[in-house]
């Protein structure tokens, strides 16, 4: 059963990758997980090997430290030195594309129409985009919806490909720890009674040798479940608290989620015991942590179509014209070509109100100051994510804490919002770590910011619109 080949379809498809690239080109570069990576890559390039003990931090120097995503710091390093910003950009589009394309086909094997698979793509694309930022989790989408995909398509073609698995496997676990949701995809599977049960499992101990496919063996999955307990990154990691409505991408995804139940309730189509499993599961997680919407959008989507397609599916594809091979071949490669010129560098030149390319978060004037007054005192304290970019672009000055959240102990996690948010103790705590210098964001830290301007102690040395460097007098 061929789902593209030689109708509209193609031009559907091209038409809604088209917005995702140009999206995912347009969104900035948040410097939270990116720019730490970006170093880690560096250090593995030159020295041949993965650092076991922190060499980035004054506080936990020389402390045990597991860089579980290896593979995908040293592809952001390449990235960087091929083509810099630019590419990364690129790169960023292109994984985002070829994850909501395996969504779309796992639409259309879900029975939907070209139009209709476009449009529930769409929504699954739009309620997770608040989590398009780039770093190693960005490599995992594509491989989650490629076995997505896979499972989807298993019914049409239950023997083909079984090599798969196993071989995004050995990718996926070095790229990063979300690895372990392919085991959940899988076993699901297996749980929901696969009439191919022997099949699956064979599938899945392929599956489990493949994941010892890295560095550290075993110990990948002791890396993922110490970080799923790790109270440090509970407490600061934002995206490990639940989703909320504060923004039009919790109200998306709520409303979805609160729609399916009365959909599945009135559709002709009924869900297997699988697609219940991985409902469960995966909105269970979805709800726990704003991490995982991401993940449960992505197999939302396909539920979705199958359910949906008998209620609206005569109104959205009533008719799917062949047209002219060769010519929608020809439109969908203009249309995943269309957002290239939005790219850094591109787009400034015909584009006067260009949105920038990195973060308001990067604080890259302020840096280049320091870099430029080595005279400063050393023990620096700034916000995390602006550690994240002084590792990275200024390394002689290391960091009291950053958002290799796993690495800090819990009472300097504390300590650190205690500082941030400029509690009754704040400048005891501040000189109980010896800290002379501060690099505070004014917009994430503001009663830091103004309480370091009435403090006597210290003086405002740098500003600028988001940044304000303060020097221990």
């Amino acid at each position: 059963m061929n789902l593209i080949k030689n109708n509209t379809s193609l031009i559907w498809l091209g038409l809604t990758l088209s917005i995702i690239l140009a999206i995912g080109i347009l969104l900035p570069i948040n410097g939270e997980d990116y720019w730490w990576y970006l170093r880690l890559g560096q250090d593995i390039r030159q020295t041949g090997h993965i650092p076991t003990v922190d060499t980035y931090s004054y506080t936990q120097a020389g402390q045990p430290i597991v860089y579980h995503s290896w593979l995908s710091a040293v592809i952001l390093w390449e990235l960087h030195q091929i083509g810099g910003v630019a590419l990364t950009v690129l790169a960023r589009a292109i994984l985002l594309a070829l994850c909501y394309g395996c969504v779309w086909y796992s639409c259309r094997l879900a029975t939907a129409g070209p139009r209709l698979a476009s449009i529930i793509t769409f929504l699954a694309a739009m309620s997770t985009s608040n989590n398009w930022t780039m770093r190693p989790q960005t490599f995992s989408y594509p491989l989650f919806g490629l076995m997505l995909l896979w499972l989807w398509s298993r019914q049409l073609q239950p023997s083909r490909g079984l090599w798969l698995l196993p071989l995004l496997m050995v990718a996926w676990v070095n790229l990063h720890g979300a690895f372990i949701l392919g085991f959940l995809l899988v076993g699901a599977t297996l749980l929901g009674g696969d009439d191919k049960r022997t099949t699956t499992m064979f599938i899945l101990g392929g599956m489990v040798v493949a994941s010892c496919l890295n560095p550290r063996g075993w110990g990948a999955w002791g890396y993922v479940f110490s970080l799923l307990t790790d109270p440090s990154s509970q407490q600061l990691g934002t995206e490990w608290r639940p989703p909320t409505m504060d923004n039009w991408q919790g109200k998306l995804f709520f409303g979805w989620f609160l729609l399916f139940a009365p959909l599945a309730a009135y559709s002709p189509n009924r869900l297997k015991l699988t697609h219940w499993l991985w409902f469960i599961l995966f909105g269970g997680m979805a709800l726990s942590g704003l991490r995982y919407v991401i993940w449960f959008s992505t197999i939302l989507a396909p539920l979705t179509a199958y359910l949906i397609t008998p209620l609206v599916g005569k109104y959205t594809d009533r008719t799917t014209p062949k047209g002219i091979p060769i010519l929608n071949y020809a439109i969908l490669g203009l249309l995943l070509i269309l957002p290239l010129p939005l790219l850094p560098g591109l787009r400034e030149t015909w584009w006067a109100q260009a949105p920038p390319v990195l973060g308001d978060n990067t604080p890259v004037a302020a840096t280049a100051w320091l870099a430029q007054h080595p005279e400063m005192p050393d023990r620096l304290f700034s916000h995390i994510a602006f550690s994240s970019y002084l590792i990275y672009a200024l390394p002689q000055r290391l960091v009291w804490n950053d958002t290799r959240l796993e690495l800090y102990p819990l009472e300097q996690s504390r300590r650190y919002l205690a500082i941030s948010e400029a509690h009754s103790d704040w400048q005891e705590l501040l000189e109980e770590e010896r800290i002379n210098l501060i690099m505070v964001d004014q917009i994430s830290q503001p009663n830091l910011y103004l309480a370091l301007q009435r403090a006597p102690q210290w003086h405002n040395n740098y500003q600028d619109k988001r940044v304000a460097i303060f020097v221990r007098k």
